[in-house]
């Protein structure tokens, strides 16, 4: 008998038809998708898995009723997202944490869904399965990016592809377009294993295995530019904290110094001929959580180290503002004789809900006070575009790096190169990689030499191929020198912004209203009220 939660009562019954697999098959299916969909990601870096993980979940979904279907998905879900998050319990503890990850195993849920209801239009054209399992994944994952408070784009497709020949396909058309060629391939490989009781046929067979190969293989032959502007020098500065953990955050005064420190040493390895001068030095995020526009002694260390390196420096800093409860989390310009340039800051513009900011507090504080401890950062209102004097850097702040949006729209204002600074203090090295892979895909999708600097790790460069150089270890110090060039062509994935995207989520609207007349109702009128039954 299978499980009560997997099935639906006989009013949503399933068109007759053929059956689909065993309920306990397509259980295990679920749970193998979501495991191959986790193993893909990094920090395990399986690529290869994630069409796999796609097809055996569309296997476990096909022909089941629609609560099925979403129950199927909800599990696959579970899976990936329990221990691909698990990061965020060493911060926020075992409920946000639990909240989160079930929040983001609902909307693959509702891709079970969707895959159990378009069943009846790809038994009629089955040719159609890997368009329409790669643009249902599109459609799921356009919709976790933004909702619930903002979205939470972790453990995307795209970003499980960091060397993946289907990594360039970025340079077309972002995120979306990789997600889209993983999904359809995985669509592609479930509609070559799927058996109906009858001998395949062998054209047909043949035709779906070379999909596969050539939606993942194929992006290998995309020519991919290199930027054609001057090469500039610059250093990253990963300073490291005393302890990693909430600790972090009551040694502000030791981050500092470690940061000011090193950059000292950088100036000393450039005299001694040592190290190159760089034209630019960049700390991470939260490398003075003291407010140097507020409090004197940081504000003269940040300075004697920019004197002494001779360079800009891009500090992340957290600003207080007159209200003691609001704070700003910024990316600001500290040149060597003038000091700060409050012209050239940029001020974080997605703070992460529940984390960085409390939605409905109110609400919140009425299941536990410890909502108080979380303060109000305040969103910027402008894309982190900054010009240091010899170039313009894009810079993003953190988790900001996996929004589509926010990151285009630094490059198409006018980003030469792309930074990244973030804070791992309170993760651990599996989110500090999951963030690297994001950087890569950036630095592919626009065509810009990029970088990400943490406090503890892991910081690296990374070129316009997205292959990585210079990477540090995790919770270590460390300063890293390497030569970016200035972008200056647009790619078509820059170009296009979310016209790709769209169009594929509005393919999948016009699949799921398409399948509505092979799901027909025809409502029958009884004695007890009106019953409904579903005909092909």
């Amino acid at each position: 008998m299978p499980p009560p939660e997997l099935t639906e009562p006989g009013p949503a019954a399933p068109p007759p038809g053929p059956a689909p697999l065993r309920l306990p098959v397509a259980v295990a299916l679920a749970v193998a998708a979501g495991a191959a969909l986790l193993l893909a990601l990094p920090p395990y870096d399986l690529w290869w898995l994630a069409p796999i993980g796609v097809a055996l979940l569309a296997a476990a979904v096909h022909r089941r009723r629609l609560r099925a279907g979403f129950g199927l998905g909800l599990l696959a879900g579970v899976v990936l997202f329990y221990p691909l998050l698990e990061w965020t319990r060493i911060a926020a503890g075992w409920l946000p944490w639990a909240l989160l990850s079930s929040a983001e195993a609902v909307v693959v849920g509702l891709a079970g869904l969707a895959s159990a209801w378009l069943s009846p239009l790809i038994d009629r054209r089955r040719a159609l399965w890997p368009l329409l399992t790669g643009v249902l994944w599109v459609a799921d994952e356009a919709l976790r990016d933004r909702a619930p408070f903002g979205g939470f784009p972790w453990g995307r497709l795209a970003f499980s592809q960091g060397d993946a020949p289907t990594l360039r396909l970025a340079a077309w058309g972002g995120a979306p377009l990789v997600t889209f060629a993983v999904a359809a391939a995985g669509g592609a490989l479930v509609a070559l294993a799927w058996r109906d009781g009858r001998r395949p046929a062998l054209l047909p067979a043949a035709g779906f295995a070379a999909t596969a190969a050539v939606l993942i293989g194929a992006p290998a032959a995309i020519p991919l530019s290199a930027p054609g502007g001057p090469a500039y020098t610059v250093a990253i500065v990963q300073g490291n904290v005393p302890r990693l953990g909430l600790d972090f955050n009551a040694q502000r005064r030791a981050v500092l110094d470690n940061h000011v420190t090193a950059t000292r040493q950088l100036a000393a390895d450039v005299t001694a001929g040592r190290q190159p001068k760089p034209d630019l030095v960049v700390w991470p995020e939260n490398s003075s959580d003291i407010d140097p526009l507020r409090n004197q002694d940081a504000a003269d260390e940040i300075s004697a180290a920019a004197r002494e390196i001779g360079v800009p420096i891009l500090v992340g800093t957290v600003l207080r503002t007159d209200n003691p409860g609001d704070i700003k989390n910024a990316g600001l310009l500290w040149m060597p004789v003038t000091g700060p340039d409050l012209t050239q800051a940029y001020i974080k513009q997605h703070p992460v809900p529940f984390a960085e900011y409390m939605p409905l507090r109110p609400v919140a504080r009425l299941v536990t006070d410890k909502v108080d401890l979380v303060r109000n950062m305040l969103a910027g209102d402008h894309a982190g575009v900054i010009d240091t004097g010899a170039l313009t850097i894009g810079d993003v702040i953190c988790f900001e790096v996996a929004y589509d949006g926010i990151v285009r729209d630094t490059v198409r204002k006018g980003a030469q190169v792309l930074t990244v600074q973030t804070n791992n203090a309170t993760f651990d090295e599996g989110e500090a990689r999951q963030q690297l892979a994001m950087v890569r895909l950036r630095a592919v999708e626009h065509g810009l030499d990029s970088l990400m600097v943490s406090t503890v790790g892991v910081s690296a460069f990374v070129d316009t191929s997205g292959g990585v150089h210079g990477a540090t270890g995790f919770n270590t110090a460390g300063v890293v020198v390497h030569e970016m060039a200035a972008g200056g062509t647009r790619t078509l994935a820059t170009r296009s912004g979310i016209w790709p995207e769209a169009t594929a989520v509005g393919l999948a609207v016009i699949a799921l209203v398409g399948a509505v007349p092979l799901r027909r109702r025809r409502v029958i009128d009884s004695i007890g009220g009106d019953e409904i039954v579903e005909e092909r």
